[in-house]
């Protein structure tokens, strides 16, 4: 029987360590990382819910590790990294103490990253058994992500988002194997259920930020293959969709009710009343005021 994925917050009752360092009260969204100090160890480790990064940045030793009946044997110093696909049984064993980065990938994100390079749907995303390889993308990946840890900077969020996904290019490019869903990559738009489900979203959330992330999501897709998808669904980019359905709601409630134009505005989206009478010049030539005047009887 299969067994269950681990968090990576469960790893130590399998590989106990000294935690040096850990992001765990950062809100990253896909990205984790903790830092271990291990002493020589013989270890099974379970299945990982993410893709694994290990960046052994002090102690050399020597290391073997077992994946799917195979064994490698490396010698390992600060500087090299291993990688670990996830959902995969492995054995670890090495000789000395050493100090390592762990670097956790989402499958969420990586499944995310795949879509928008490949712009293709994607059936299965797997790692390369690679114990010992010497990258600085990756070593240096795992150091700026343990630095935003340690030093919690303005911006960071953004910044290890940014790392993560220069990781997970370059680990695609070099390291990986990719399954594709050929069925699914010969429908070039929106299925009818995805635009049903996609203009539902926008109209319940037209008051709110609507972002490209949000409706990819809903979807399944990466950002930039839905953006395709709905634009050959649609006519349209989703950012113009958007604004018509605001400037159609607006136009809507101007004419129906007697509610304060600035209120009108919140509840469509906008800013502020000059947001909103700025996208009525634009795009109408005239502005809210003069419009619900216009309607009056």
């Amino acid at each position: 029987m299969a067994l269950k994925c681990i968090a990576v917050e469960e790893l130590p009752k399998w590989v106990p360590g000294q935690v040096l360092l850990g992001s765990d009260d950062f809100q990253w969204g896909g990205t984790k990382l903790r830092a271990y100090r291990y002493q020589p160890s013989d270890v099974e480790v379970p299945p990982l819910q993410d893709f694994m990064i290990v960046a052994y940045n002090r102690g050399a030793t020597s290391m073997d590790r077992e994946i799917d009946g195979k064994w490698t044997h490396k010698e390992l110093v600060p500087g090299d990294v291993s990688l670990l696909t996830r959902a995969w049984e492995s054995h670890w064993a090495w000789q000395e103490e050493i100090d390592v980065f762990h670097v956790y990938l989402g499958l969420e994100l990586v499944d995310q990253v795949c879509r928008d390079v490949f712009d293709r749907e994607i059936i299965d995303v797997h790692f390369e058994d690679v114990l010992k390889i010497s990258d600085p993308v990756l070593f240096n990946g795992a150091v700026a992500i343990a630095n935003e840890v340690t030093n919690e900077q303005v911006g960071g969020e953004i910044l290890v988002d940014t790392i993560a996904r220069q990781m997970c290019i370059h680990i695609l490019r070099k390291y990986s194997t990719i399954s594709f869903n050929e069925v699914n990559n010969k429908t070039r738009c929106l299925s009818i259920v995805q635009a049903r489900r996609t203009q539902e979203f926008i109209e319940e959330n037209l008051d709110q930020s609507l972002t490209l992330e949000q409706l990819a999501k809903i979807n399944g897709v990466g950002v930039h293959y839905f953006i395709k998808l709905f634009k050959t669904r649609f006519g349209c980019p989703p950012h113009v969709y958007i604004c018509q359905r605001r400037i159609e709601r607006a136009q809507e409630l101007l004419r129906r009710t007697d509610f304060p134009i600035k209120d009108i505005a919140l509840r469509t989206g906008y800013s502020d009343q000059s947001h909103m009478t700025r996208h009525f010049q634009r795009f109408l030539n005239t502005t809210p005021k003069a419009f619900r005047k216009s309607t009056e009887k």
